[in-house]
């Protein structure tokens, strides 16, 4: 039995190794959103207690209620990064425009790209939310980070992962070398390896999808919906369980660790989609392949779509292979 106790720190730098030409700038890069991550979880373990439960009372860039570990997730994760001369430019859910690197601090060739608290309309209710994130390499040569360098294709991405606070807080990220997870050990303040070699399960088991907007969606993806549930006449199949947090990283953990599909598909509301290309999508869909499986808007890879805007919307299939590919004929066919 293999009785190793490896930390993230551990395994970042093994990583690392595989490249002779490394000069540790990235490592520590993944190694300081851990952190940030350790900071949150903390913070998310005592909310109840310090008063930073609730809503601040304003509204986000996205027009949301902004939540007071919304504000708290995003600031920690822009001061743990922002001094470090490692990143050339962030950008965050929670911010309009590029953020900035302060001036006399040093700009480096990463840019990191986050959603600080995934589905924290959860927050009060102690369920699951997550933060997200992606890094690319820059694309202008030097000094200040541009809006280019954020809109990058998925493709461009050099590492993906995301941390979720739930009965434990987890982080699973990739560098196109395996995906890996890793438990906070709270009681020793570290990211133990739990998780490796994440491969997303060839029998499927779930199906994610809020079905209380079924009634604004194509008939593409009402028929998709149907094929899942075991009721489309014409190709019928065992139907998948259902399960649906409200929160995307945590119904995309499941369908990664479990097997299955989570899925949000434009409709009459959002006919661009919900969620966010940028901050969203992308990372997870880097995540996925790796893992075995793919995403996409419904017509294509989502790794592919050119990214326009920072808060650009999209649809997003996301899990196993074979049923994202059904949606897209599914849409194909009908809409």
């Amino acid at each position: 039995m293999d009785d190793q106790i490896i930390t993230i720190e551990r395994h970042i730098v093994e990583q690392e190794r595989e490249y002779p030409e490394a000069t540790g700038v990235f490592s520590n890069l993944l190694y300081d959103i851990a952190l940030a991550g350790k900071i949150i979880a903390r913070e998310m373990a005592r909310a109840g207690l310090v008063g930073t439960l609730g809503s601040t009372g304003e509204m986000n860039i996205q027009r949301e209620e902004q939540m007071k570990l919304d504000v708290f997730a995003n600031q920690t994760i822009i001061r743990m990064n922002s001094f470090t001369g490692r990143l050339a430019a962030m950008a965050s859910e929670e911010r309009e425009d590029v953020i900035d690197i302060p001036r006399g601090y040093g700009t480096g060739k990463y840019v990191l790209v986050f959603d600080p608290l995934d589905g924290s309309s959860n927050i009060d209710i102690n369920a699951t939310v997550g933060t997200i994130f992606g890094v690319y390499r820059r694309r202008s040569e030097e000094g200040p980070g541009t809006i280019a360098d954020c809109l990058q294709k998925g493709r461009h991405t050099v590492a993906a992962g995301y941390i979720i606070y739930g009965s434990s807080t987890m982080m699973v990220y990739t560098t196109g070398k395996g995906v890996h997870g890793f438990t906070l050990d709270s009681g020793v303040g570290e990211f133990l390896l739990s998780h490796p070699d994440l491969r997303i399960p060839n029998t499927p088991r779930y199906s994610s999808v809020n079905h209380a907007y079924e009634a604004f969606r194509s008939e593409g993806a009402k028929r998709f919906g149907r094929w899942l549930q075991g009721i489309d006449e014409e190709d019928p199949r065992e139907p998948l369980s259902e399960r649906y947090f409200g929160a995307l990283v945590a119904d995309f953990h499941r369908t990664l660790l479990k097997g299955g599909i989570f899925y949000y598909p434009a409709d009459s509301r959002y006919p661009e989609g919900k969620l966010r290309l940028v901050y969203e999508a992308n990372p997870l869909a880097f995540i996925v392949e790796e893992a075995g499986g793919y995403a996409s808007d419904g017509l294509q890879n989502i790794l592919d779509v050119e990214p326009r805007d920072l808060h650009q919307r999209t649809p997003l299939f996301i899990g196993d292979r074979v049923l994202v590919e059904k949606a897209e004929q599914f849409i194909a066919k009908f809409d």
